[in-house]
């Protein structure tokens, strides 16, 4: 068996979802766009928040893993948007593309055998693209789960 062959295989699974969790496109197909903005009860942000707040995420660990130059956002300013902030069919619609195309990235380093997801990443603390592809997973996992609880108070499924 071609261990590392496999553990790509398992990260892919792991950072598209299935398997245990649901996709980030299921939890978010035919969100309505009216909704966009609406804090469901009890809660301080509205759907668009939190995956705007996944996709900053997400980005963020894809620029840390690529960019040698990479400094980290201030908490929680960079990694939430305002909580006063409001979306239009637009700003929804960009969040879940750039969200994709950032993840196709991840994948994309997945699936190129160069790429050393085992080594520590030059301008880090010792964390590997492993540990990083599977910080991503766990965070979407998580987040999308929100998500689709969210849609369920919300009675938007």
């Amino acid at each position: 068996m071609d261990t590392d062959a496999e553990v790509r295989k398992q990260l892919r699974a792991l950072l598209t979802g299935g398997n245990a969790h649901m996709t980030f496109d299921e939890a978010v197909a035919q969100f309505p766009v009216d909704r966009i903005n609406t804090r469901p009860p009890h809660v301080p942000y509205t759907p668009w928040h939190l995956l705007e707040h996944i996709r900053l995420s997400q980005w963020d660990i894809l620029d840390f893993i690529r960019n040698p130059q990479y400094v980290s956002g201030r908490w929680p300013e960079d990694y939430w948007p305002p909580r006063d902030a409001m979306a239009d069919q637009a700003a929804w619609e960009k969040t879940l593309a750039s969200f994709c195309t950032d993840q196709r990235a991840l994948l994309e380093m997945l699936d190129d055998p160069a790429v050393n997801l085992y080594e520590p990443i030059p301008h880090g603390q010792g964390q590997t693209i492993l540990r990083e592809i599977q910080l991503v997973a766990d965070h979407n996992a998580y987040h999308t789960g929100e998500f689709a609880i969210l849609r369920q108070v919300m009675e938007t499924w």
